[in-house]
């Protein structure tokens, strides 16, 4: 009788209070914060921080490049203010620790290479 092979966990980093906080403000500050923190080689390199702060700051370039063109629009562009809600609810799921998956902007800067 043969013993079964030993089964090893995938051990995946811990996400640290400060790796969530980091997250937080990325989205909450879009697009500064995520530029700064491209500068910053001990925060870029800390993986959960680094499979998010590309995809926020596409986000917030893309927020800009909407708000931008809707407040044009006489009555749309009252309400863009409300795209921030966006944000604040990646922030929270930040604050959880999950991985957040933005739709298209997640999946475009992994084809990218960026995250």
């Amino acid at each position: 009788m043969t013993t079964p092979p030993e089964i090893t966990p995938v051990t995946t980093p811990e996400v640290t209070s400060d790796d969530r906080i980091w997250v937080i403000l990325c989205f909450l500050f879009t697009p500064i914060l995520p530029i700064i923190t491209l500068f910053i080689d001990e925060k870029k390199n800390r993986p959960y921080i680094r499979d998010h702060y590309i995809p926020a700051l596409v986000l917030g370039v893309v927020e800009i490049i909407a708000v931008t063109i809707l407040s044009f629009i006489p009555i749309i562009g009252l309400f863009t203010w409300l795209i921030w809600i966006i944000n604040i609810i990646y922030a929270v799921k930040a604050n959880k620790g999950e991985a957040i998956e933005i739709p298209f902007i997640t999946e475009f800067a992994k084809k990218q290479g960026w995250s």
